[in-house]
């Protein structure tokens, strides 16, 4: 009886808590374009400079993505289902001082907040993605990952509908959405301890002495490689959702609301091709999506800041689209990496590494305040180049081969 209790949690897909968590994600994420979607209003209603800009951008990604991989270490040892819902307060606490900050050090503080609160949710989200997924880990990853880039995506959307017409104090709206979260992540960490109680049910019948397998050094080299990645991949991101909109108002002449038009088909092609990924690397391979959403996108990179406006539509959703194509395609490669580690794993491939995207905010803020922001988008055009280096991963097959024969 106990062993029937505890098939259906295991092996099917279970779609309503991935839609849960999915949702959850959605809402998270949401919480965080709050943040880049505030920069035209602060910039100048506080006379921010753009180096501050990037330090605010900073100060986000910073503290949920560093944060990440050590949540996700300690819940490999041992998970903690409730964090999910606390790491909402936390970004709950920290919008509200956001909306009500009059300085830039209260608006950092504020911004540490939600990145803390994203930072534990992000681990604990892949991994109910991962419990849930039954066979289908990569169907179960895009659900999860659409809801968070869904978030982002609305990020041009809140600056032209809410920000633009109500200004900071707008930012209280959301505090709504995130008690809403609360709820749903509430509902899904009790599903979430009822699967531990009947693992760890199930685990305890089925101790062997078995040793555990050394880690091949190609699979330890594939992660490196990975994380390497997905930090060049965030940088071009970083470059383009946090300043192509001031690239639009200088050069082109656009208003605040018409460039976030722009931003938003960039986002929303990147839901797009986050969804479809997946099922495409299940057909061509995990490696193969890898490399075609990193080198695919190039010659539309190189070629977006010298083009007219007239056509910028078409190139920004396409270049949204591919770079996007492979988001949850490489946390399941990174996942069948390193099967064991699948908290640690998913902090470092959309915590840490995407994070990192926040060194090139900085970076980029600095060098528009001493050249020009046309000068940061040339050079950000460059980045997905780097995905040449996917050719060093071992293909989907290898990687099952070095698992069997380590």
């Amino acid at each position: 009886m106990a062993q029937a209790a505890v098939k259906p949690l295991q092996n099917p897909t279970i779609y309503g808590i991935l839609l849960a968590i999915s949702s959850g994600h959605f809402i998270n994420d949401t919480l965080q374009a709050v943040v880049p979607a505030m920069f035209p209003i602060i910039e100048k209603s506080l006379q921010l400079s753009y180096t501050q800009i990037g330090w605010i951008a900073f100060a986000l990604n910073m503290t949920s993505s560093l944060l990440q991989p050590v949540f996700g270490y300690y819940a490999d040892i041992r998970s903690k289902p409730y964090l999910l819902p606390l790491g909402m307060l936390s970004s709950l606490i920290g919008l509200v001082g956001f909306a009500l900050s009059g300085h830039f050090l209260w608006i950092i503080l504020s911004v540490l907040f939600i990145g803390f609160g994203s930072a534990i949710f992000h681990p604990e989200g892949s991994r109910v993605a991962y419990m849930a997924a039954g066979n289908r880990r990569g169907l179960a990853q895009s659900i999860y990952q659409v809801g968070g880039n869904t978030g982002q995506s609305l990020a041009p959307l809140i600056t032209a509908f809410i920000f633009v017409p109500f200004g900071q104090k707008g930012a209280l709206w959301f505090s709504i959405v995130a008690i809403l979260g609360v709820i749903v992540l509430f509902h899904v960490s009790n599903w979430y301890s009822e699967q531990l109680r009947f693992n760890e049910k199930v685990n305890r019948h089925s101790k062997t002495n078995v040793k555990k397998k050394p880690i091949h050094p190609r699979i330890k080299w594939a992660m490196v490689l990975v994380v390497f990645l997905v930090f060049a991949r965030s940088w071009y991101g970083a470059g383009l959702s946090n300043y192509y909109q001031f690239y639009l108002i200088d050069d082109y002449g656009l208003s605040i609301k018409e460039a976030q038009a722009y931003i938003f088909v960039f986002m929303f092609a990147g839901v797009l091709g986050t969804f479809l990924g997946g099922p495409l690397s299940d057909r061509f391979g995990k490696r193969n999506i890898i490399f075609f959403s990193m080198l695919g996108a190039a010659p539309l990179t190189l070629t977006l800041p010298y083009l007219s406006l007239s056509i910028v539509y078409p190139f920004i959703f396409c270049i949204g689209f591919i770079l996007s194509s492979s988001f949850s395609v490489i946390v399941v490669y990174a996942q069948e990496l390193l099967p064991q580690k699948i908290g640690m794993v998913s902090g470092l491939t959309v915590g840490l590494a995407f994070g990192m995207g926040a060194v090139g905010a900085v970076i980029f803020g600095g060098l528009a305040d001493l050249y020009t922001i046309r000068f940061v988008m040339i050079l950000c055009s460059f980045l997905p180049l780097l995905g040449m280096m996917t050719f060093l991963l071992p293909t989907d097959e290898t990687v099952r081969s070095l698992h069997k024969h380590p």
